[in-house]
Parts: structure tokens; sequence; C-alpha cells
């Protein structure tokens, strides 16, 4: 089952339970990622034939955890904005949202595994100071997509560079 599927019958099962929380979510979800469609499908339609749009056009299993990243990253910005804007029952709010996405992110890695993946790959592509941040961080969240957030891993690189 892809995860798009799973989201969806996540979803069906949220209905059947009253959920409304989690139906609100996922129904958010669901419509990011159709939208990510209809902007693959738009993007193809340039250059396919018309027949092969539909099964061109569906979101592989990667592209869906990127549509999730992006909504936990979204969130993440909101729940910091209404801190900062002393709206603490708005914050709580999102942060329950954020439980419900978390759950279909991979396990996210440490800090620790992080910093040995930016040692290896600095190792390996010979980096040397802060002007390599750009050619390391590249590397490695093609590598770390969904395992790790690209704050994170930029923070440890530009530690280990020496910024």
């Amino acid at each position: 089952m892809s995860l798009k599927e799973t989201i969806q019958a996540d979803s069906k099962e949220a209905l059947r339970q009253g959920d409304k929380l989690r139906i609100s979510v996922l129904r958010m979800l669901m419509a990011a990622i159709f939208n990510r469609e209809k902007e693959k499908r738009a993007k193809l339609s340039k250059t396919e034939e018309i027949e092969k749009l539909d099964e061109l056009s569906k979101l592989t299993d990667e592209e869906v955890l990127e549509v999730i990243s992006s909504e936990v990253k979204k969130h993440k910005d909101s729940i910091e904005q209404y801190e900062k804007g002393n709206r603490p029952d708005l914050a709580e709010k999102e942060k329950k949202e954020l439980e419900i996405l978390m759950n279909y992110l991979p396990e996210q890695m440490s800090q620790e595994k992080i910093r040995k993946l930016v040692k290896e790959k600095i190792d390996e592509l010979g980096a040397s100071g802060p002007q390599d941040i750009g050619k390391v961080m590249g590397a490695l969240m093609s590598q770390l997509k969904g395992k790790a957030e690209g704050t994170v891993v930029n923070r440890i690189v530009q530690e280990e560079l020496g910024k």
C-alpha cells in the first residue's frame, strides 16, 4: 500500500470514529497532495500523451513525503509564530495537528547520526570551509530527505565546516 493510500485509509477510519481533528488534518494533507499532483500533471501535459497523464501524474511515496515534510514545516512555523504572538490556544492546536502529521514521516534521525553522515560527506567531497556548505548540503539532503530537517542538517554542516 502506498503512502497516499495509507493516508486515504486512515482518513476513512477517522471519519468512522468521528475524530474531527484527525479528519481535518488528513483532508488538508490530501488536498496538498492533490495540488502537487495537479502541478506535476500540468508540467507533464506539455511533453506527454494525454492517455498516460493520469498514471504519470501520480505522486511517488518520496514525493508524498516531500508534501508531508512541507506541511510539517508550515505547522512548526505556525507554532513558533503563535507562541511569539502569545496565542497558546492556537499553538496547542497546531501542535496536535503536527503530531498527526509526524506519524506519516519516517523516524527522524538523531543529531549524532546526522553529524556522522555530515563528517563522512565532508571527507568524501573534500570540503574545507564555509564556501563548501552548499555543496555538502546538496549532497546530503537527497540522502536525508524526510529523515532529518534541513535546518538541523544545515546547522550541523555549518558547525563542522567552522562557520
